[in-house]
């Protein structure tokens, strides 16, 4: 029995049907999935970028939490942390170096710690190069009241940084019978290497000790003043790829014949 020609073209049909349903059925999927990860990669980013604002603050709350039991020996104060796309590091043996200019021995060297936060590109970016202060100035010395601490974003290639130290403070405190007293207040940050991501952490801060080492020349009664002043400088880093490279330095004027510095150390411990 021959086959009608609409039976054949009716068949033909029915294929052509079936095979427009599996491609359109296919495109649909293949649009589904490139929307859906498109969508996951928009949210990531946003919450990437939540989280870095985030955790400025509570860097931002950290800084208030250690200036505020620096000065206290025993005192011991926390913040909290939410890490899903960033990580914080505790990176310690950062050089930090004191020096009087001009009176021999008035000096400090030692190594101290910084807090980094750090997060993709791909989550927030500020342009390659990018610097800028979020705590404190260009400034690493300060003369009276304010911020001890310099928080810093900065950006290469692939990675943008939130990096947390601690500067110096620098006075004349007194003039006692022409003998002045030049205070310098330094905050050392004692840590190991730690570091975390993926998880909610509490980061604690508690002051060791506060010390103070007094140099006033061999003769114990005070430098003679040189030119009326004193120049104190500071070198912050240097020794670590990446880290902090700070150099500064301040002029205090000096009515005295005679000087004494006193070191006035604190020694804060900061763990995860």
């Amino acid at each position: 029995m021959k086959k009608s020609k609409n039976h054949l073209k009716s068949r033909k049909l029915g294929v052509s049907y079936t095979i427009s349903a599996i491609i359109m059925t296919a495109t649909a999927i293949t649009l589904s999935l490139v929307a859906w990860s498109y969508a996951n990669q928009t949210l990531a980013q946003q919450r990437g970028a939540t989280e870095f604002d985030v955790t400025m603050q509570s860097i931002l709350a950290f800084n208030d939490a250690f200036e505020n039991i620096a000065w206290k020996p025993q005192s011991s104060r926390s913040a909290r942390f939410i890490l899903d796309y960033g990580q914080l590091q505790l990176i310690p043996d950062l050089d930090l170096v004191v020096n009087v200019v001009d009176y021999s021995g008035a000096s400090y060297s030692d190594s101290t710690g910084y807090l980094r936060y750090t997060t993709l590109t791909k989550f927030v970016s500020f342009g390659d190069g990018y610097h800028s202060n979020f705590i404190g100035d260009d400034r690493f010395i300060s003369t009276g009241a304010g911020t001890y601490a310099k928080g810093t974003v900065s950006q290469n290639t692939d990675y943008v940084h939130m990096d947390l130290f601690y500067g110096i403070r620098v006075m004349k405190s007194s003039t006692i019978s022409t003998v002045d007293n030049v205070d310098i207040w330094i905050i050392k940050m004692e840590t190991t290497e730690q570091s975390a991501s993926n998880t909610e952490l509490n980061l604690n801060a508690k002051c060791i000790d506060v010390e103070t080492k007094t140099y006033a020349s061999n003769s114990g009664n005070g430098y003679p003043v040189v030119n009326g002043e004193a120049t104190i400088g500071v070198q912050l880093g240097g020794n670590i790829s990446d880290g902090p490279d700070i150099s500064d330095s301040i002029t205090i004027p000096l009515d005295g014949q005679r000087v004494v510095f006193n070191f006035i150390i604190s020694t804060v411990k900061v763990i995860i």
